[in-house]
């Protein structure tokens, strides 16, 4: 029998670089169900579910573009046994590089691997994917229909621009992800970009965020090393770069970087803080 102590809790483990069922850690319900005096087999006094919601889950679509979503689990309190949050996190880690044909085939598969650790039948839902998360006036650049293939390290020579008049555009992206360059463990973040210059290319910019995907740097360099490589790449007369990211044990780091005279950004929370 799975105990806490057989588990990957407190243990220093590699993030995982392909997709890995066998990761999801089982622990039975009924000793501790015993030492608050229920009696194994018995039917039991309350009816109930543990409801999870993971804020970090990332695939591919057929033709390489990152995906990303907001998932919510729902494990019955009847099922014998519950996951382990780390394993299911390492779980959830290692379908950022499987490809899906659509986002019901990942629904499924994820379904199918929680229901047979759990014992019983789990309840998944995906919310986000696909949808326009840009604030008013801003451009989500994650709609685009491409290939992409390059995930690391950062490719500031997919920057480029478009002949034309100046523009003044805002964009933003849910697809930037870069690692711990300390743990390994996989950061996540909304960026939102702000320019006034020449039209950057929208395909070679998000070709060149998602090329941070296998990239080891700390949130602010990442932040600083995209506001350098725009601002010699496409030489804006003004930029602006924010990252919004993801919690860590509490708390969300936002970097900002912009020219000099621009305005720091209201302070809000994104949709996957």
């Amino acid at each position: 029998m799975n105990t806490p102590q057989d588990s990957l809790l407190g243990h220093e483990v590699a993030y995982p670089t392909r997709y890995d069922p066998s990761l999801l850690f089982a622990i039975a319900r009924s000793p501790g169900r015993q030492s608050i005096g229920l009696v194994p087999g018995a039917a039991l006094p309350f009816v109930g579910h543990d409801r999870w919601q993971a804020y970090e889950l990332g695939w591919l679509d057929p033709r390489g573009k990152p995906q990303v979503a907001v998932a919510s689990f729902i494990v019955p309190c009847e099922s014998p046994h519950l996951i382990e949050s780390k394993s299911l996190k390492l779980y959830l880690n290692s379908l950022n590089a499987m490809p899906f044909n659509s986002e019901e085939a990942l629904r499924e598969r994820i379904a199918l691997d929680l229901s047979a650790r759990a014992g019983a039948d789990v309840q998944v839902s995906l919310s986000l994917s696909g949808s326009v998360e840009a604030e008013p006036g801003e451009v989500l650049l994650d709609l685009q229909d491409i290939d992409i293939d390059h995930y690391g390290p950062p490719r500031p020579d997919f920057l480029r621009t478009e002949a034309g008049h100046p523009v003044e555009e805002s964009l933003t992206s849910q697809l930037l992800k870069s690692n711990c360059p300390v743990t390994g463990q996989p950061d996540w973040a909304d960026l939102r970009i702000r320019y006034r210059g020449a039209r950057i290319d929208p395909a070679g910019l998000l070709r060149y965020l998602v090329s941070f995907r296998d990239h080891a740097e700390f949130h602010e360099q990442c932040v600083e090393r995209i506001f350098l490589d725009l601002l010699q790449r496409c030489q804006p007369q003004m930029l602006s770069v924010e990252a919004r990211y993801t919690r860590r044990g509490g708390l969300d780091i936002n970097p900002w970087r912009a020219s000099p005279g621009v305005p720091p950004p209201v302070p809000s929370r994104g949709p996957r803080q």
